[in-house]
């Protein structure tokens, strides 16, 4: 991989010293190092609880051999990637193993087989360059700067013509595919390829992927909350990796966020986005549950009364859902008649339990969004490049490193997004546009260390 890196360093000083035609020529090595879980250490957990559960122990860094290129597929050079849940929910192999979305995968065509091995490699983001392309891509050449959304359709079905997330194929990359962006190589669809925001290094530009298209399409889009000017928008985890994104396109929409925190130093996150309604969960002291059965309407009455207080006495428009069964109860409850609660995880608990009078009897709706189709992606992405939205890295980790920040994030210790250097010596490298830069240094830099 030496000299593949050589060629992305050196083009990286004069763009002119290495044109498209010698990328294509680099020659290819037949395996590379990548993150990988293993079919046969799918038990290994077993009757250990779920916060127990240790990726250092499941998720190997590893050669592996090079996959085959496709057509309408691209190798990229992976200069950097990040964790996201989905990466714990499959080195903790839960709530099940993804091993079975591999073998159904590979059972849909000779050349989908591909995916279905004894060894996965994981990771659903990336920023790297464009090695070599397949058959039939003509938008992508060879030196090109990309980042990756990791949304795996084939369009065979009508379905997905109208959102490609209604496709019957539609898988995450590098999650219920194999070869993912945890790696010095990945495998993609050259149609999941966008842009690398210029101003940015290659661990903040890896950062955003599959979070930022999940909050655009969870509240932006007409698919998710449709979200309007004025709106009152309820976000749980205000400055988290999901709820980070989403109080920047509240604020950069024109809605009001109220920012739902677990501590003051959270809550400095959220007003140095713009966001002046808090709520801090450890001052406030909710209990949304009396056990783990029953549920305390009386705490959904508080949160609700608190909410009108910030708001002035007005009710949530909008609420960004993804804590899951801890909270749905009062999320349903302190939305406005007639309003929306839209979900895009469950990071608490799957099973979720409201009183279904307050949702039928007040119109209110439940929304369910998932990702985000390829114009919702691509349109988060030009929003990262044109520096109206930011990315939430708070740290990096190396590659060797991936057990200990997938840990980091299964116990909630990071905050914002937690990125990993893949072929990138060091940090700080792939800006191209300094003045840019320089106009969101405090920005683009508001999660570090944090």
């Amino acid at each position: 991989m030496q000299h593949i890196l050589d060629a992305i360093m050196a083009a990286s000083e004069d763009p002119r010293s290495t044109a498209a035609e010698d990328f294509a020529n680099l020659a290819l090595p037949e395996s590379y190092r990548a993150v990988t879980v293993h079919e046969d250490e799918v038990d290994m957990f077993e009757g250990v609880a779920t916060r127990d559960k240790d990726p250092r122990k499941s998720l190997h860094v590893e050669d592996v051999a090079l996959p085959e290129l496709g057509p309408g597929e691209a190798y990229v050079a992976v200069m950097a990637s990040a964790i996201n849940y989905n990466t714990v929910w499959t080195s903790i192999f839960e709530p099940v193993s993804t091993f079975g979305f591999l073998k159904r995968y590979g059972r849909l065509s000779e050349l989908t087989k591909r995916h279905d091995l004894p060894y996965h490699v994981v990771g659903s983001d990336l920023a790297g360059v464009v090695l070599k392309t397949g058959p039939g891509v003509t938008k992508w050449q060879p030196g090109t700067e990309v980042v990756a959304h990791c949304l795996s359709v084939e369009l065979e079905d009508a379905e997905g013509h109208d959102d490609s997330m209604m496709d019957p194929q539609q898988r995450i990359w590098g999650f219920e595919t194999n070869f993912g962006g945890l790696a010095h190589i990945a495998l993609v669809k050259s149609n999941q390829l966008m842009p690398k925001p210029a101003h940015l290094t290659w661990e903040e530009a890896a950062s955003p992927g599959l979070v930022n298209s999940t909050a655009y399409r969870q509240l932006v889009s007409k698919n998710g909350g449709n979200m309007k000017q004025g709106d009152n928008v309820l976000v749980w985890g205000a400055s988290g990796g999901l709820g980070g994104f989403a109080t920047q396109y509240a604020l950069n929409g024109g809605a009001v966020p109220i920012c739902v925190v677990s501590n003051n130093e959270k809550a400095d996150i959220a007003r140095s986005m713009g966001a002046e309604l808090i709520i801090n969960r450890s001052e406030e002291g909710y209990k949304f549950w009396k056990d783990e059965h029953t549920q305390d309407p009386q705490e959904w009455k508080r949160l609700g009364a608190k909410i009108r207080e910030l708001t002035g006495g007005e009710d949530i428009d909008i609420v960004f859902e993804h804590p899951g069964r801890e909270t749905f109860g009062a999320s349903v409850y302190v939305t406005r008649k007639g309003g929306t609660i839209t979900t895009c995880a469950s990071t608490t608990g799957y099973m979720h339990e409201y009183d279904n009078r307050y949702l039928w009897m007040n119109l209110k709706r439940i929304v369910s969004s998932h990702f985000a189709n390829y114009r919702e992606s691509w349109e988060a992405n030009r929003l990262v490049a044109k520096g109206m939205i930011h990315p939430t890295l708070s740290r990096t980790y190396s590659m060797d490193e991936v057990g200990q920040a997938s840990l980091d994030v299964h116990h909630n210790l990071h905050q914002g997004k937690v990125g990993v250097l893949c072929l990138a010596p060091e940090e700080g490298l792939g800006v191209r546009d300094h003045e840019l830069r320089a106009q969101h240094l405090d920005a683009i830099n508001r999660f570090r260390g944090v």
